[in-house]
C-alpha cells in the first residue's frame, strides 16, 4: 500500500464512490516507464490515507487523435456511467477537453464524445461538469491564457449524452425533423 505522501501526481481530483465505500484518485502523472503517451492512472483507497494502484484508467487506442499532454482527468458519475473530462493534446492541432467514459469508476475509459467538446480553434483545458438547476450538463472550462493573454473561464452547454456540444446537438435535431 502506498501512502498519501508516497504519489506524485498534478491536478489530482478524487471521486467518492458511496456504494464502494472508497475513494479513486486521478490526476495528471509522468510515472516511468509511461504506459502511452495518452493515458490516465487511478489509485483507490478506502480512508484517503492508504491507496492501491496505479492502475490504468485509460490508454488512447490506436488511431485516436490526441498524441501528448494528458491533463486534469476529473471523472463525474452521470447518465449511469462515468464520465472522464481530460485535456489532451496532438501536434498541429489545439489542446482540448475530450470525454471518455466507462461503466466502472476505475475504467476502463473508451473515447465517447467525438473529439474534444471544447471549441476546435481554440486552446482550452481543465474542463468539468456542471450540471444546472434543471439538471442540464454543461462543461466548464479555460480558454488558455497562451492563446488569449490573460486565460479565461468559460461554460457551454453539453447535449444530454455528453458527445457534443449542445450547438451540434441542436442541427442534428433538426435535421431528423425536417
Amino acid at each position: 500500500m502506498l501512502q498519501t505522501s508516497d504519489i506524485q501526481i498534478g491536478n489530482p481530483f478524487v471521486l467518492p464512490v458511496a456504494r464502494e465505500r472508497a475513494y479513486y484518485l486521478f490526476g495528471s502523472t509522468w510515472r516511468k516507464p509511461v504506459t502511452s503517451p495518452t493515458s490516465f492512472d487511478y489509485y483507490r483507497s478506502n480512508d484517503l490515507e492508504s491507496w492501491e494502484g496505479p492502475f490504468p484508467a485509460f490508454v488512447a487506442p490506436p488511431g485516436f487523435w490526441a498524441d501528448r499532454e494528458c491533463w486534469a482527468a476529473e471523472v463525474h458519475a452521470w447518465d449511469g456511467a462515468f464520465h472522464m473530462f481530460a485535456s489532451l493534446k496532438a501536434e498541429g492541432r489545439y489542446r482540448g477537453t475530450h470525454v471518455l467514459r466507462a461503466d466502472a469508476p476505475g475504467g476502463p475509459y473508451q473515447p465517447h464524445s467525438d473529439g474534444p467538446v471544447t471549441p476546435a480553434n481554440w486552446e482550452c483545458l481543465d474542463g468539468t461538469l456542471h450540471v444546472d438547476a434543471n439538471g442540464d450538463p454543461w462543461i466548464v472550462f479555460c480558454h488558455e491564457w497562451v492563446q488569449v493573454h490573460n486565460g479565461s473561464m468559460c461554460a457551454m452547454r453539453l447535449s444530454a449524452d455528453l458527445e457534443d456540444k449542445l450547438d451540434r446537438w441542436i442541427a442534428r435535431t433538426r435535421e431528423a425533423a425536417s
